[in-house]
């Protein structure tokens, strides 16, 4: 695993501090970007496949039913 160092804005660093810190959804400032990150991926992969599929105009499935394949797919390569 890289070690990165970060600089984030002020808001940005409360809301990280209030997640961590406070609400405790996440155990560390390491967990909660990974998660984010992990999140943004798999965002850009589903856009990437609706924009495939819009454009070939060759399903028939409905965009719960891509988002639903590309999650399984993700967590299948251990992207998720």
């Amino acid at each position: 695993m890289s070690r990165q160092s970060i600089s984030f804005t002020s808001p940005n660093s409360e809301w990280l501090n209030k997640k961590v810190n406070v609400e405790h959804e996440y155990k560390s400032n390491s967990e909660a970007v990974n998660d984010l990150i992990r999140k943004a991926r798999e965002v850009e992969a589903i856009r990437a496949r609706l924009i495939e599929a819009e454009r070939s105009g060759f399903t028939e499935m409905t965009r719960e039913e891509i988002r639903a394949e590309i999650r399984e797919e993700l967590r299948r390569n251990g992207e998720l």
